[in-house]
């Protein structure tokens, strides 16, 4: 129709204001992207081992320096001999890993990992468990990487190193502004530093094997170096458990060397065809290159007498990074490039949360279990809210615990290994119900996974509990019910919406023979008058305007204002001596519901301002009456907004304008402003094009009455242009109502038994005949003899009766 044509081309050529926020986020953050700019890159398998493998390879700069933190306390010097054992146990742990998610990468194409996983063996519940797990990872990978890259960074320059936690939480920063800029993980940049670190660390070890076996490598003497952690004299004297305790202890430190193995089972789908065989490849790549990189850094340590320092720098791979390449300028090479490579593979480990947290959340959300709103993706096509989240959380962990990778530790390995473990007994489960070709070698392979990642975390809670692992334990025996009771709200929900679909048959409408509409005044303004003529447009049975009495003075101010407007409606002053407006608002709805047959809507105007300034300067008031009479039943409340500022900025611009001679009136009357400056402006655009004609009221032709002369009852001939066609339900029947309007008044024509007149519509120019009657003050013509005079579109004329 002719409107809506000149409604498009006139939003596409001015747009609405942007406010101050978007304003802000746009500079900030570029343009917005589309829809259509989500595209997907399929990853090879160098690419995708260097783009998923960084939180996985990068754990091995802290896992054997864990390991050897938990020994040195007890076992003394004999620490660097029981290191190996340990990191054997370790390994053995790795490759259990490796081969079940193996199993995971083969089944499960799409992403999601243990928590698909869990989701369908187990159900939506257990899931929650993984859901918990992973997403306390992720928070709790952003602040390790993220401090163990500081680390490695003071470790070269050490005096940085009162500044950690200044430099740990800008990295943070910056990763949430690149993240919300929508920084990808698919480039080949993210894939450097992980062959960089790879290569770096085992040339290093390389070069200390060698040195070995020439006999030139030399050792350090812990008790010499400063900040060293306490140094055991003897394990003579301490009994069995002690000593089974700091094993078990300095193996869950160890397990920290583990993290990230899931990665790749989050994207398979991002490979090329075949995916699954691809990512196989890719996640026994990882496994062999973590393993050899934590094999190679224990042996150095074992040899080199590497120790960790309180401080947290330098660190145990720095130390021997310096050990085995000297003094000279070769060895200064080395040494820099592996701190170098260290602190971009381990930030880059951080970023990959930054990946994963915010899809692992939406897709919780997306099973009900979070808030919808983690759903959303935002100015640049993220999971802004998701990112958001988990930089806020990991930057409360980093404050509140420090940046010291030996004080994070604690938080980590229980949500990792909880989701291991629900992996490993999820496919086992997988494979024995479908009893596949080989399903109980992958059976066996599975189960021994889950039951040893199992044991892992039964010893983490136990010897970290008093150290950190406490609150990860609370946070599981919180979250997850939390989780739980939150799907069951969104399950109500549904239930009470009663969404399509939902039942075979929507339900039929109410039918209400009495309507009633009461308009709130609080003040006689423009606000109040587009409210009022909302509430018109209702078609009530009964239409009451209410101002409820707080200050007389007030009250009389308004009743002298309305008196003189005389708009045609009765305002009621209801006396409301406690000013409890939400309450007598309830109670006068509540009271006139309860009449039989009775549908009550309560129009409330809102004026809305600015958005700072104005929740300054006003209340919400009609917020919290609407939304008491939403809770009464067979009433409804309806908040129609009048935007002040953009109606002081039209009134300043026609104060403004070019060519008004002093003197001339600055504004025009109220009926033309309350009208909203969007219609203001929609005029000038029509105008502009010279189309404006379209929209002007005609003047009556001769022989016809004008409008505004009709009197009813009688007969008339009244011409006029289609402002509005709208078709009312009437039982079991319809009525299709014609609103005209000449330059003189409106009148509306009802056409019983019709839904469509071909040429009815709106712009185009009609005569109607016949009797005329009144409804709601306003004139009526039923079932008129009508004759199209001009076309709203491309339609032909033609004549017609009702």
């Amino acid at each position: 129709m002719a409107i809506r044509r000149a409604m498009g081309t006139f939003l596409g050529a001015e747009q609405a204001p942007e406010g101050l926020w978007y304003s802000v986020k746009r500079r900030l953050l570029g343009p917005p992207l589309v829809n259509a700019d989500l595209g997907e890159q399929r990853l090879t398998k160098p690419l995708a081992l260097g783009v998923l493998s960084p939180d996985g390879i990068s754990s091995s700069a802290y896992g054997p320096e864990e390991i050897l933190i938990g020994l040195l306390p007890i076992f003394g010097l004999a620490a660097f001999t029981m290191l190996l054992p340990v990191t054997g146990v370790v390994l053995f742990v790795l490759v259990l890993v490796v081969l079940s998610y193996r199993e995971v990468v083969s089944v499960y194409v799409r992403p999601g990992g243990s928590y698909v996983v869990a989701r369908d063996n187990f159900g939506p519940r257990v899931a929650q468990v993984a859901a918990v797990a992973l997403l306390v990872d992720y928070v709790v990978t952003v602040a390790v990487q993220t401090s163990a890259g500081t680390a490695a960074v003071v470790s070269a320059v050490p005096a940085l190193g009162p500044y950690s936690l200044e430099i740990t939480v800008g990295v943070v920063l910056l990763m949430l502004f690149g993240n919300l800029r929508g920084l990808r993980e698919a480039g080949r940049s993210f894939a450097v530093p992980t062959y960089l670190f790879s290569a770096a660390v085992l040339l290093m070890i390389a070069i200390g094997l060698v040195r070995e076996i020439l006999g030139n490598l030399p050792n350090e003497n812990p008790h010499q170096l400063a900040h060293h952690y306490p140094i055991g004299a003897s394990t003579a004297g301490l009994t069995m458990f002690v000593l089974v305790f700091t094993i078990l202890k300095s193996f869950a430190n160890g397990g920290s060397s583990l993290t990230g193995i899931e990665a790749v089972s989050d994207a398979v789908g991002a490979f090329r065809p075949p995916e699954s065989a691809n990512a196989r490849k890719v996640l026994v790549s990882m496994g062999l290159i973590l393993g050899a990189l934590v094999a190679g850094i224990s042996w150095l340590a074992h040899l080199t007498h590497a120790t960790p320092r309180t401080t947290g720098y330098p660190t145990m791979l720095a130390q021997e990074a310096q050990i085995v390449g000297g003094h000279s300028a070769a060895g200064q090479v080395l040494f820099i490039s592996v701190q170098a490579a260290s602190a971009l593979i381990l930030y880059t480990g951080a970023n990959t949360s930054f990946n994963g947290f915010p899809f692992l959340a939406s897709f919780v959300a997306g099973d009900a279990f979070l808030p919808r709103w983690l759903l959303k993706r935002g100015h640049r096509l993220v999971f802004s809210n998701g990112i958001i989240v988990l930089t806020a959380c990991a930057l409360a962990l980093m404050i509140v615990v420090g940046t010291n990778v030996n004080r994070l530790v604690p938080f980590y390995a229980i949500g990792v290994f909880t989701a291991f473990s629900l992996a490993g007994f999820g496919m086992a489960r997988y494979h024995h119900n479908r009893r596949e070709p080989g399903w109980r070698r992958k059976l066996i392979i599975n189960a021994s996974a889950g039951a040893m990642s199992s044991v892992v975390v039964l010893v983490f809670a136990v010897v970290k509990f008093t150290e950190g692992a406490w609150l990860v334990v609370v946070l599981f025996a919180v979250g997850v019910p939390a989780l739980i009771r939150l799907n069951r709200e969104y399950q109500m929900e549904s239930q009470v919406l009663e969404r399509i679909g939902v039942r075979p048959r929507p339900a039929e409408p109410p039918k209400y023979p009495r309507r009633t509409v009461y308009l709130l005044v609080d003040s006689f303004d423009l606000a109040t008058i587009a409210a009022l003529r909302y509430a018109r447009s209702l078609r009530p049975t009964m239409l009451r305007a209410v101002h409820f009495v707080i200050d007389t003075a007030q009250a009389e101010t308004l009743r002298q204002e309305w008196a003189r407007a005389d708009r045609g409606v009765v305002l009621d002053f209801v006396d409301c001596p406690d000013r409890r407006l939400t309450r007598a608002a309830a109670e006068l709805v509540a009271a006139e519901a309860a009449q039989p047959g009775t549908q009550v809507t309560v129009v409330l105007p809102r004026r809305v301002y600015s958005p700072l300034l104005g929740r300054l300067l006003h209340d919400r008031t009609a917020d919290k009456i609407a939304s008491a009479v939403s809770q009464i039943p067979h009433s409804a409340a309806t908040i129609v907004p009048f935007d002040v500022r953009s109606r002081l900025e039209v009134l300043h611009e026609r104060q403004t304008a070019p060519g008004k001679e002093p003197g001339e009136p600055a504004m025009e009357p109220a009926a033309t402003v309350a009208a909203g400056d969007g219609a203001a402006r929609v005029a000038r655009k029509l105008a502009a094009d010279g189309d404006q004609a379209a929209y002007k009221r005609p003047k009556p032709s001769r022989g016809v009455s004008p409008i505004g002369s009709v009197v009813p009852p009688g007969r008339a001939t009244v011409e006029g242009r289609v402002r509005t066609v709208e078709i009312r339900p009437v039982e079991r029947s319809a009525v299709l109502a014609t609103e005209i309007s000449d330059s003189t008044g409106q009148l509306t024509a009802m056409f019983y038994g019709r839904t469509h007149i071909p040429g009815l519509i709106c712009g185009a120019k009609v005569r109607f005949r016949g009797p005329v009657g009144e409804q709601d003050g306003q004139p009526v013509m039923i079932n008129p003899a009508y004759e199209l005079l001009a076309p709203g579109d491309s339609q032909s004329g033609g004549e017609g009766s009702g």
